[in-house]
């Protein structure tokens, strides 16, 4: 491996943090206006079911319009396999159309597989004939659900995860599993009734004390449950046998020139926390070693802050402009 490919990989493993925002839209769909409300998180949380895994956001905009984001286009070119396929089936540019993005992942109960039903929530500016007109003519169907228009792929039932979208409001898009976008419609029509308890993730108090520390400053993030998490990465068995028991990961990330941010882990007991907090201080100490003489590598090892307390484990990253332009060089 050379210097260059370390230097890389060590910056990827940040900017990993920032993917999770914008990454699981790829992954479900092939491919700043308002203020928040009063709840913790962007209001399109008020859609999202109860029982959600995982849950991310991304300011599209401040990050599709940042320096980083530029660079490591360059650095990396090809990337974005995903967002040409989103605006072939939909008629949706990501970069154009897209202000934030909300996403949410569920686990598949029925099987042992972990990877199962997902949504993305979009909002920006939206030209909804167009975009219906072009997935009509890649074989969607429309379908009302409880006075809601759905346009559905693989109606055939020849897909087992059936492709789904639908206008929730103007400028607000939901793409994703159609079972998904059918139970945001539930929850959306049931409200936050006092007495029926509340449908939304809103309600759901464990995660939602994890997103209100994530939302304030940081233009991506996201939160959910660990095996949740691994499962979708599909990380080598001699990996994650290997990982300490962690239930919880959370991380908000500001993307501008550079990245800045944090990674926090949530493990079952003291002794996981300490082994996971050993693992990654080992990795730290190679990472200083591989460093060299390289300042702006340096820099950035030195600006990597392990902490955390009982049960829990957090490292605190600031990577300056210079690193990515050192890896574009």
């Amino acid at each position: 491996m050379t210097a260059r490919t370390r230097y890389f990989v060590i910056v990827s493993l940040l900017v990993l943090g920032v993917g999770l925002g914008t990454g699981l839209v790829a992954y479900y769909v092939g491919i700043p206006q308002s203020p928040f409300s009063r709840h913790a998180g962007p209001p399109e949380l008020q859609y999202v079911p109860r029982d959600a895994a995982i849950l991310a956001f991304a300011n599209v905009q401040e990050i599709m319009h940042s320096d980083l984001r530029q660079k490591l286009h360059q650095a990396v070119p090809g990337g974005e396999n995903g967002q040409a396929e989103l605006q072939t089936l939909t008629g949706i540019n990501l970069e154009t159309d897209v202000l934030r993005v909300v996403a949410c992942a569920y686990p598949n109960a029925s099987t042992t597989n972990m990877s199962g039903d997902g949504m993305v929530l979009a909002t920006g500016t939206f030209d909804e004939t167009k975009i219906e007109a072009l997935m009509r003519e890649h074989g969607a169907q429309v379908e009302d659900y409880k006075g809601t228009r759905l346009l559905v792929t693989g109606v055939s039932g020849t897909q087992p995860r059936r492709f789904a979208l639908s206008f929730f409001e103007p400028g607000l898009v939901a793409l994703g599993t159609s079972d998904i976008i059918r139970a945001a419609v539930d929850v959306h029509r049931s409200g936050d009734n006092p007495q029926s308890g509340t449908p939304s993730v809103l309600g759901n108090e464990e995660l939602m004390t994890l997103v209100r520390g994530l939302d304030t400053g940081n233009n991506a993030w996201a939160v959910g449950r660990f095996d949740v998490l691994t499962s979708h990465a599909k990380l080598p068995p001699n990996i994650s046998t290997q990982l300490p028991a962690i239930t919880w990961f959370s991380v908000a990330a500001h993307v501008n020139g550079g990245l800045r941010g944090t990674l926090r882990a949530e493990t079952r007991d003291a002794d996981a926390a300490k082994n996971l907090h050993d693992v990654i201080n080992g990795f730290l100490a190679l990472g200083r070693m591989q460093a060299g003489s390289r300042p702006a590598i340096q820099a950035m090892m030195q600006s990597l802050q392990l902490g955390g307390d009982e049960k829990s484990v957090s490292l605190s990253f600031d990577v300056p402009a210079q690193v990515f332009d050192a890896i574009h060089h």
